[in-house]
Parts: structure tokens; sequence; C-alpha cells
């Protein structure tokens, strides 16, 4: 059974920083560098310095990103800057965002759920986990005793559940709006007869982990620390924004893979597999515009990939599709689980990723691919020579990724992307919450 409980979470003092949208950030793992500067020069309260604290010259194992994230959590505290709610909550947010033109929303809960070992099947991962994320994480919960973002959880519905949405009775009590446009309304529900029937109604789910691998990962391994590792310590929960799996406003947006740092004799031999194995068709003249390039990748891949899994590359034919011939294609993969091995994910990178390019570690992974969901930022970047290739993909269907988590397999990391994320810094989930 998913023990979902209220807490005593962290809130900004906003009598004391002002607007609550200049604080907030988006959580770490999607931040690049060059946000994280922005960030910190926002605010001088803003979130990034918990959630993602800079590296500084002459770092040493006695001042570092992860002490000085501790000293700033503890004076924030002592400032009121950052203040605990006075009774155990359940925080709701509606996510207000613009989408192809239209404006939507979709409903999430935060609480804090009860850990469990992935091995019971009560708490489903899809993705694949990188051990140095993971312990980078580790390093800033003990320092800081707090987590800064919650992890996105997902549920499936048997019913109408439009629990979520009618505890909205009142005006937010929160609200803010981030970099991209994207509002956040928050309610805080303390009322002990609301907060039971809410246990109640979702006790018996399954929950899949959405977004936040690592950092469930980080907090398994930060419970385990402690001997016995049983009770309401804060220590034994995660933070997770919950959704219904179903919810029609629920954004999946395709992660593009942008590569760099290959050969020459690489790149020639790529062209003559794929022309092997790929039905490749130009999409575009080479002398199109770069937003006639853009503006037509998501109709065609859409359109194609009712038929079966396409890619679109650029850099190296010029404007193409890639159409998967299924069969022979699948066969040439390495062995592994029949579910989800025909994903468009799976395929790129089982194939093409370390079949055809020998990126096949962690190691070169970091060092060969980046990550976008923004197609023109994928075709500026190989335009600029920044990286050499852009593979461009269709989104994950959100039922794969609960068959992939049913099915105990996992994707390749970095395969899903749900829009919008609650943002780092709306609800903090001290550790040393025990109530």
């Amino acid at each position: 059974m998913a023990d979902v409980q209220p807490f005593r979470g962290l809130r900004y003092n906003l009598a004391r920083v002002g607007e609550l949208s200049q604080v907030i950030s988006p959580p770490y793992d999607i931040i690049s560098p060059q946000e994280q500067a922005l960030y910190y020069r926002k605010n001088p309260y803003n979130i990034i310095r918990l959630e993602y604290p800079q590296e500084q010259s002459g770092d040493s194992a006695q001042n570092n990103k992860y002490t000085r994230a501790a000293s700033t959590i503890e004076s924030w505290l002592r400032e009121d800057i950052l203040v605990q709610e006075e009774h155990p909550a359940f925080y709701l947010v509606e996510h207000c965002f613009s989408y192809h033109g239209a404006l939507k929303s979709h409903w999430g809960l935060i609480a804090r759920i009860r850990l469990e070992d992935l091995s019971t099947g009560r708490i489903r991962p899809h993705e694949i986990t990188r051990g140095e994320a993971v312990t980078d994480r580790l390093r800033l919960l003990k320092s800081c005793q707090a987590s800064f973002s919650p992890i996105m959880g997902m549920f499936r519905h048997e019913s109408d559940l439009s629990l979520f949405a009618n505890l909205a009775t009142n005006q937010p009590a929160l609200s803010a709006v981030d970099s991209y446009g994207v509002t956040y309304r928050t309610w805080v529900v303390t009322d002990k007869e609301t907060i039971t029937m809410i246990s109640e109604s979702l006790a018996d789910r399954i929950l899949y982990i959405a977004d936040g691998h690592h950092r469930y990962e980080t907090a398994l391994a930060y419970r385990n620390s402690h001997r016995p590792p049983f009770g309401d310590g804060g220590f034994n929960f995660v933070m997770m924004t919950l959704t219904d799996s179903q919810a029609p406003n629920l954004v999946m947006l395709p992660i593009h893979r942008l590569v760099r740092g290959l050969e020459e004799a690489q790149l020639a031999s790529l062209k003559e597999e794929l022309a092997n194995r790929f039905e490749v068709k130009e999409l575009l003249s080479p002398t199109s515009s770069l937003s006639e390039t853009v503006e037509s990748w998501p109709d065609c891949l859409k359109e194609q990939g009712q038929q079966g899994t396409v890619f679109g590359l650029y850099g190296l034919h010029g404007q193409c599709l890639l159409k998967v011939r299924q069969k022979e294609t699948i066969q040439q993969m390495r062995p592994q689980p029949d579910q989800g091995k025909d994903l468009d994910a799976s395929i790129l990178h089982g194939v093409i990723l370390r079949g055809m390019l020998n990126i096949d570690s962690p190691e070169k992974e970091m060092r060969h691919l980046e990550y976008t969901t923004d197609g023109l930022e994928a075709i500026s970047r190989v335009n600029s020579g920044e990286c050499q290739l852009a593979f461009l993909v269709n989104p994950t269907p959100i039922a794969s990724v609960l068959a992939i988590a049913d099915a105990g397999t996992r994707m390749p990391a970095k395969s899903t992307y749900f829009y919008p994320k609650t943002p780092a810094g709306l609800i903090i989930y001290p550790l040393w919450d025990e109530h």
C-alpha cells in the first residue's frame, strides 16, 4: 500500500523575500550552467543556492558547494527567510501553462511518500540512472537535511478521480510564475478529515516515478544509511508531486539527442550503416531556411510515427527522416526484454548510438551526448558547429512508460520529459519533520 502523508513543509517568508516568482527555479537536472548563473543573479534568496549550488575555485573538503548550501539553509531558517508550516499539510498545485497556443492546466498533490525498495513493485521506475548523479544528490541531502524539489509520481485512476481539483475551494495560498511563463497556484490543505480522505483514496495505488529517479534513489540511499529504517522519521519518506497518469493535460515532450566529438571515419561509417538498416528519406532541400526546417519536423515525425518508428536526423544527410525497418532493425539490437525494445528511445540508443557509434557507456554518453526538448536549439547547435548531429524524436507515450515500469524494465536515461515540472523552492521537505 502507498503511504501518502502530509508534512510540515518549509515555505518562503514572502514578507522577507518579496515575490515567490523571484526565488523558485526548475529542478537541478534541467538547469544548464548558464541558467544556474542567471538564477544566482536573479535574487539573493533564490532556491538555486540550495537546489544546485555553484562550485568555486579553491573548493576543499571543508568548504565546498555542499557545505555552503548547508550554511545557507541554516542562516535562512535562523533569519526567518524560510518558515515551517504550523500543521501537517498536503500542498495542492495547479500547473497553468500554454501548449501549442492553448491554455492548459493539470493538478498535482505534493505529499511525503514512504520510501519503498524498488524490488517491492509498489513504487515503479522506468528509466536507467547514473551513479554519479546519485552521489552528488546524496552529499547535498546529507549536508542540508532537506529536499528542495519534489519527485513527480503518477498513479492510475480507476474511476473519476476529481479529488484534487475539488480541494481548490478558496483562493490559493501561494502563486508564482516561472521563467517559462508557467503559473503555479498552490493551496495548503490542513483539514484533518480531508487529509484522511486523500491518504485513504491513494493507499491502494501503485505509484510510478515519472520524473526524479536519481532523487528517489538518493532518498533510498539516505534512508538505508539509518538503522533501523522504520517509523515516521523524515528520512523514511520522499517528497513527491502525485499526478493522475490519465489527466488530459499531462504533457510529454520529446527529448532530442545531440552528438558531438565523432571522428570523420565514424560519420562516414554511420551514413553507410544507416542506409543498410533504415529507409532514409530527404525531408527538405539543404537550402531550406532554419524556420522551415524546424516547423517541418514535428508534423512529419508525428505522422510517420503512426506507422512505425521514425527519427529526424540533421547534420549527416542534410535534413532527413529515418524510418525503421522494424523487423530487421530490432533483430540487430543487443538482447533486452521484449517489453520496451521497440520504443523510439530504445531503438535509437540500442541500434544507432550504441550499435553504430559505440556510445555504449555512461562515460561515453557524457562525452558525446547532449539533450534538449527544443528542436530549434538542436538544429541551431549543429549549424553553429557545437554539435555534429541532431536526432529528433517523437515523445514517448505515457501508456508506454507505465507498461515499461509494470514489466520491471527500464528505458535509457533521459527518455521522458513531463511538462511542466513542479519547481524547486515552492515547498521544501525538511527531513527533521516528524509528526
